[in-house]
């Protein structure tokens, strides 16, 4: 019999390991050579909602690893916008080594939920960061940041520090972890639950809810400030 499945975007910078992350959470395994993304590469994953209950019922999981760059030119950004329709959860992935991979996650975020292939739009030089923004915000987030390994020990708690604020703001758990060890995401890790949790989320939303979560984008477009990612 076939499974329902529901779709989920992976997003974030060049180099940031989407691939690696996608890899691992659909093979179980390291990704041996990775390469860039061009275009968009989908795999699947099998997850069983609310595992262990009456409920329980098995779904397909499609991430969609979505390449390119914030910065691309306007007509890449329209490309990109067919990946985007029926969506029902977002992954963003950001390099714990990078800060600007972290304040890129904004415009991502907003280049998807708006389907907007101009989202500086919405930044500012001295405007407000609303927050609000992305409470608003009805499809599922969920904050992967890598090369968790490759934080020098004596600024790991500033870092730590910063993605809390970040992900704080997206109103999304966050996961750190190192895409070449597959102990971050071991079953029964707090990795793992968190994993479980935002897919169980992103299902609920899809198939549960009056109204299906699927990308209508916001209605109005507030204003930004990236200097309130704390990274001054």
């Amino acid at each position: 019999m076939a499974l329902d499945r529901v779709k989920v975007l992976v997003l974030g910078d060049s180099g940031v390991g989407k691939s690696s992350l996608v890899h691992l959470l659909c093979q179980n395994q390291v990704l041996g050579n990775p390469s860039w993304t061009v275009g968009c590469s989908v795999d699947v994953r099998v997850h069983d909602y609310k595992e262990g209950t009456p409920e329980e019922k098995t779904y397909y999981i499609e991430l969609w690893d979505v390449g390119g760059s914030v910065g691309s030119a306007s007509s890449v950004k329209s490309t990109r916008a067919v990946f985007y329709n029926s969506v029902n959860g977002i992954i963003l992935v950001h390099d714990l080594t990078n800060k600007k991979s972290s304040q890129n996650l904004y415009r991502w975020t907003l280049e998807a939920l708006n389907k907007d292939s101009s989202p500086t739009g919405v930044i500012v030089t001295n405007g407000d960061y609303d927050r609000e923004q992305f409470a608003e915000n009805p499809v599922p987030l969920l904050m992967i940041g890598t090369k968790f390994d490759q934080i020098p020990e004596n600024k790991r708690s500033d870092v730590l520090t910063r993605t809390a604020f970040l992900s704080e703001d997206f109103n999304a758990e966050e996961i750190n972890l190192d895409c070449t060890n597959p102990r971050y995401l071991a079953a029964g890790s707090s990795n793992a639950v968190k994993l479980s949790r935002f897919f169980d989320k992103v299902v609920e939303k899809r198939y549960f809810t009056k109204e299906s979560n699927q990308m209508t984008g916001f209605t109005d477009r507030k204003r930004f400030n990236l200097k309130s990612l704390h990274y001054d």
